[in-house]
């Protein structure tokens, strides 16, 4: 079966057709251009900023005029992870989606479907003939995964509804009132190397068969950090037979947890079989760690050339120490919304450069006072070890409204399309709800979407059940407003 033969038929046809146009964060040239001829085809009228954020405007059904415009936003860049094996350039590939019984995913990839399945629901409400709405604005808004970049330079007058339906959210049966703030730290480290000073073998560790995931959405979960994991062999090894680090690398995104990472070390002769043990050893404790959440990790050592150069033992032992010693996962939990996190703080990467090595991170919190806590948590431990720091602003929070008009339309929009009253709630995750808030403070809003699963990790997935649903209820609320 093909996604297109899936229903509501009119969204996975613009999904299917979204699979095929590249739209890595920051290079979503492409997608603004399909945007464009998809407005131009239907007689639609839209507006570029120059960020590249895009407006397609649908005009009410007559005698609706005066009904409250209404914005739908999603955003069009895509987190781009692939398994070691799979062969795909984001930057010119289409993704092969497949329908694998009740769940449509990638071909060794990501998806997409973050926010893709967003964009294919306006692309739907924008064409279908038979809905009755009032006037509709659709908001396309670019590097959402990276930054935020667009929502933060939405240019003025781009939009004018005074209520948004953000189509973000991963959870059927869900409305989203809140979401998280974020920023990043990021500690840089100047490196000098030495020779070896005796006769010694390479070796190349890496670990992998991590579940990974978004470093909002699953951050509770408690699944393996592939960099963290890593530091502690290396510190184990160091202490044990002596091993040498010449390079260190892992993970990949900021919003992302650390799925696989490497390095390449060097041992004395004497104690080759010693460290395979050593490993062998840890790679069970760490499977017995994680056998609940992650029951796929693996740990390897293969032998390799000797590196001709490894970092000073004082290098070394600072970036170990700091790895091993950097916060990862929840801080704390919300005192007001049940099981909701309200602070974290994601280990995304460790990278082997010309310039050093550079460990990236990032915070959350829905409180901006302990978001800037964390973030000094971290940035002091990496200053401590010896690193350059630099960090980012970041993006607000949303904080939830109970009493937003909105909500009530959709939370009775849900009883009479699902038959259930819906889960009000807020989200870890970054959502540019905030920033479309500090930049109108009377902006009314909720987020909604189907049910997603492994979300930045080549292991997303959309329930295909969920999806029609989900743009059942969307269409209710549009026909209530």
């Amino acid at each position: 079966m093909k996604i297109t033969d899936l229903q509501p038929s009119v969204l996975w046809h613009y999904f299917d057709e979204i699979t095929q146009v590249p739209r890595p964060s920051k290079h979503e040239e492409k997608m603004i251009a399909y945007l464009q001829q998809f407005a131009l085809k239907n007689n639609l009228k839209f507006r570029n900023d120059n960020c590249g954020n895009t407006v397609i405007y649908k005009p009410a059904t007559p005698g609706r005029e005066n009904r409250p415009t209404l914005v739908l936003q999603s955003h069009i860049d895509m987190v781009c992870e692939k398994n070691e094996a799979t062969a795909h350039n984001f930057l010119t590939d289409s993704i092969r989606a497949i329908v694998d019984g009740d769940w449509v995913r990638a071909d060794g990839t990501t998806l997409g479907a973050d926010d893709g399945i967003g964009c294919a629901a306006q692309l739907a409400i924008l064409t279908d003939p038979d809905l009755v709405h009032g006037p509709i604005e659709c908001l396309f808004t670019v590097d959402e995964e990276t930054g935020l970049t667009g929502a933060q330079n939405l240019e003025k007058g781009m939009i004018s509804g005074k209520m948004l339906i953000n189509l973000d959210s991963e959870e059927e049966g869900e409305i989203y009132i809140g979401c998280a703030g974020g920023c990043s730290t990021t500690a840089t480290f100047s490196v000098d190397y030495d020779a070896p000073l005796e006769p010694m073998i390479g070796i190349r560790i890496a670990v992998g068969g991590l579940r990974g995931g978004h470093s909002g959405g699953d951050i509770h979960l408690g699944r393996g950090n592939a960099v963290k994991i890593l530091a502690r062999f290396l510190q184990l090894a160091a202490d044990e037979v002596g091993l040498r680090i010449a390079e260190l690398n892992g993970g990949n995104l900021h919003n992302a947890i650390a799925r696989e990472a490497t390095a390449l070390c060097a041992v004395p002769f004497a104690k080759k079989e010693a460290v395979r043990v050593l490993l062998n050893l840890f790679a069970a404790d760490i499977q017995e760690e994680l056998r609940a959440v992650d029951p796929d990790i693996e740990i390897t050592l293969q032998t390799d050339d000797a590196p001709e150069r490894l970092l000073s033992q004082t290098i070394q032992n600072q970036i170990v120490s700091a790895l091993v010693a950097a916060p990862h996962g929840v801080i704390g939990m919300s005192q007001t919304m049940p099981d909701l996190v309200e602070t974290s703080t994601n280990l995304a990467s460790v990278r082997t450069t010309d310039c050093g090595i550079t460990i990236c991170t990032s915070q959350r919190s829905s409180s901006e006072s302990a978001k800037r806590y964390v973030q000094s948590m971290v940035q002091s431990l990496f200053r401590l070890a010896g690193a350059e720091v630099e960090t980012t602003d970041g993006y607000p929070g949303w904080q939830p409204d109970t009493n937003s008009p909105l909500l009530a339309i959709a939370a009775q929009a849900h009883e009479r399309v699902m038959g259930c009253k819906p889960a009000i709630k807020a989200i870890h995750a970054g959502l540019e709800c905030g920033l479309f808030k500090s930049l109108n403070p009377a902006l009314d809003m909720i987020s909604i979407g189907p049910t997603l699963r492994d979300v930045h990790s080549p292991d997303e997935r959309i329930e295909i059940a969920t999806v029609e649903r989900f743009y059942k209820f969307l269409t209710a609320i549009i026909d209530k407003i």
